[in-house]
């Protein structure tokens, strides 16, 4: 049950064909790109995936897409989440999970849950899989934040809820967690920029949007300041730092969508409500790649 997520995982990209249907080939080329450039696990179906978007069965077909085409050369984290706790339940029932080494599940969202309703619903979930769940805490999303005493209540009482995914960017609740939390629960990043800093404060590693692009800097990066080579770390970072910025200057997954664009990975294809960025920051991505 305490399979610690160290390292580098990588929320993957939905890529669409012109026509805005599933780029299954694109697709493919990506899994192979992240593979090959050192993630330590794929993670389908998270917010940059453009899940809100995708029907039901889009979903369960780009799940088991990534499980085939992966054939077990990393682990595979499916993020199955909503403000329905009977709805997340039935998906964990339903979806093809054989393969799936762990569930990411975002709080809920738009409802606003007190701190106990977010207990009850990660409690219920818990106890609907027997898979190992990652809570995911992004604030700047949902409008509900996991406090540090939630998350600490679901680690100590129960075993199947591994880590947490903290996208808060409040660097001091992290390390409240990561001071309090039991040895089998680990404490991953969400924000890129942040990561050096957040594994110098005991972060195990970081489920990352820009490692479907800049896939071999970011997990070497994230390699090295792991077992402390920071002076190393620091300069792929800041080489990094300016690219990192430019994927959310218009939003995810807009961001990283043009840059795969550029690589020739994928078309730069999202659904609305999602548009591309704008021909300014894709005149910046584009300056940035060359020089990177």
């Amino acid at each position: 049950m305490a399979h610690k997520f160290r390292g580098t995982g990588v929320a993957l990209v939905t890529p669409f064909d012109k026509e805005g249907s599933v780029d299954y080939p694109s697709l493919d080329k990506l899994i192979d790109h992240v593979i090959k450039g050192g993630v330590d696990y794929l993670v389908a179906l998270g917010t940059t995936s453009e899940a809100p978007t995708l029907t039901a069965s889009e979903k369960t077909e780009v799940l088991s897409f990534i499980i085939e085409k992966c054939d077990d050369r990393v682990p595979i984290v499916c993020g199955i989440g909503g403000n329905n706790t009977a709805e997340v339940i039935h998906q964990l029932l339903t979806y093809p999970l054989a393969d799936v080494a762990a569930i990411l599940s975002v709080a809920p969202y738009y409802n606003k849950p007190t701190q106990e309703g977010i207990y009850q619903h990660f409690k219920a979930i818990a106890g609907a899989t027997d898979k190992p769940i990652i809570l995911y805490n992004v604030p700047g999303r949902t409008s509900s934040n996991i406090l540090p005493a939630t998350v600490l209540r679901l680690a100590n009482e129960f075993k199947s809820i591994v880590a947490v995914k903290e996208a808060s960017g409040n660097l001091p609740q992290c390390m409240e967690i990561i001071q309090n939390k039991p040895d089998h629960f680990a404490v991953l990043s969400g924000d890129d920029d942040l990561i050096l800093a957040q594994i110098a404060v005991g972060m195990e590693g970081v489920i990352s949007v820009a490692a479907n692009c800049y896939t071999r800097d970011f997990t070497q990066m994230v390699n090295m300041a792991l077992v402390n080579e920071y002076d190393k770390a620091r300069k792929l970072l800041y080489k990094l730092l300016p690219g990192i910025g430019l994927l959310f200057t218009e939003g995810n997954p807009a961001g990283v969508k043009c840059v795969l664009s550029h690589m020739k990975i994928c078309h730069n294809t999202l659904r609305l409500p999602l548009v591309p960025v704008s021909k300014e920051t894709d005149h910046k991505i584009a300056g940035f790649l060359q020089q990177l």
